[in-house]
């Protein structure tokens, strides 16, 4: 996999850690060079550095168009060009349930998870017709983005609306060559687990075990996954080997959302009330 990548640019929005950097690595190890946008500049900047020459970070918050645009500049001031967009920022967003959601809770959801991989789609196609080139984009969906119980409301519509996201833009950019794809994890091994539970960074991994031991063999693969498996998938859509490739969402969850899982929704929250209520 070392040279899937050799001579591409790529943006990877949130990725100070968890799935965003793991793939910010994984595509600096297949050649790339690499613009890493988060909020979070003090993770951010230890995370190119880490990774060393073939990255940059730059502070981007994705709710602001301005911002995501300055994340594709960067690249081609940077590197010289542009040719992977990945929309990974997120957050859990708004937890209440739909009887007590208000408007604006919803609204702040929405511009997180969805109307900022929207403008990712829109600065990042405008790239790549300025330089006639083709792309690749690619969006972090969600099990939550195919079926109902495994979020909160906002989340799940927000992250169900990625769906037609990608599709619609199969059509509109094809002609382009542009490919638009997502990726929808399962439970994956990632801090951001932990802060959906308002568990402390410091526990975070406390926390993940917990949840391999209580929920892994409940999984038809008997495990969660990793960052990292979600980042070889991401590898696979950025890359010419995917390049007929275009509107499709594949699920990298170990098989969860083939199968009814019964209580797994309830299952969580219970394993993680349990993790919080060991310690005081």
């Amino acid at each position: 996999m070392t040279a899937l990548l050799d001579g591409k640019v790529a943006v990877v929005t949130g990725a100070a850690g968890g799935i965003g950097l793991a793939t910010a690595r994984r595509f600096a190890e297949a050649g790339a060079k690499v613009v890493i946008g988060d909020i979070q500049d003090e993770l951010g900047a230890a995370a190119a550095s880490d990774i060393g020459a073939s990255a940059v970070y730059r502070h981007a918050d994705v709710t602001d168009e301005a911002e995501i645009e300055g994340l594709a500049r960067a690249a081609v001031d940077e590197f010289g060009r542009l040719d992977v967009f990945v929309n990974n920022a997120g957050a859990q967003g708004d937890p209440a349930p739909i009887i007590d959601l208000t408007a604006d809770g919803f609204d702040r959801t929405l511009a997180l998870l969805t109307r900022s991989a929207l403008l990712g789609h829109k600065v990042a196609a405008r790239m790549f017709r300025e330089q006639g080139s083709p792309g690749s984009i690619i969006t972090t969906a969600s099990a939550a983005a195919l079926q109902g119980g495994w979020s909160t409301p906002s989340y799940t519509i927000a992250k169900h609306a990625l769906v037609g996201l990608v599709r619609q833009a199969a059509i509109e950019l094809g002609g382009l060559g542009i490919r638009s794809n997502a990726i929808a994890p399962g439970i994956i091994k990632t801090p951001l687990m932990a802060r959906t539970f308002g568990v402390p960074a410091a526990e975070s991994d406390a926390f993940v075990d917990h949840l391999e031991n209580r929920l892994g063999a409940s999984q038809p693969l008997g495990r969660l996954g990793t960052a990292e498996e979600i980042a070889d998938v991401a590898l696979f859509l950025a890359c010419d080997l995917a390049r007929y490739v275009t509107g499709t969402v594949i699920p990298v969850d170990g098989g969860a959302t083939a199968v009814t899982l019964g209580t797994f929704a309830t299952d969580v929250v219970a394993a993680a009330a349990e993790f919080t209520a060991a310690r005081g």
